[in-house]
């Protein structure tokens, strides 16, 4: 099985001047744990996922009006959508990640797979 037949396509994507706070809304709002963080042209240019934030707020600053630049991830680790699933979990437990972005050969986000889409996955072949 591959990551297209298990990956998110309709997500949510920020922007790097987007504030940590509009961050965390969205995030909640759509009830995930991370976004890629896109370029005008929607390439992938980092990942900020709520731990990143959360250590953030660990920090002297502004919350509300920092932007997600300042907090994000920006050595992503990516998956394409014609990898195998299982070759992918490997590299999120051994980079200790909880959702990996899909891209194209472009570099522009077309989904996303998180731990909880790989257990699913593997629940429901159990």
């Amino acid at each position: 099985m591959t990551v297209k037949e298990i990956m998110r396509s309709h997500i949510i994507k920020l922007k790097k001047k987007d504030s940590l706070c509009k961050a965390l809304k969205m995030m909640d709002n759509h009830n995930v744990n991370g976004a890629p963080v896109v370029d005008e042209d929607g390439e992938l240019v980092g990942m900020i996922v709520k731990a990143d934030i959360y250590r953030f707020l660990m920090e002297e600053g502004h919350y509300d009006t920092c932007p997600v630049d300042w907090a994000m991830t920006k050595n992503v680790v990516t998956a394409y959508s014609d990898e195998d699933i299982f070759t992918v979990a490997k590299r999120l437990r051994e980079k200790n990640i909880i959702a990996i972005p899909v891209v194209d050969d472009k570099n522009i986000v077309k989904g996303i797979v998180s731990i909880e889409d790989i257990l699913d996955y593997a629940l429901k072949k159990s």
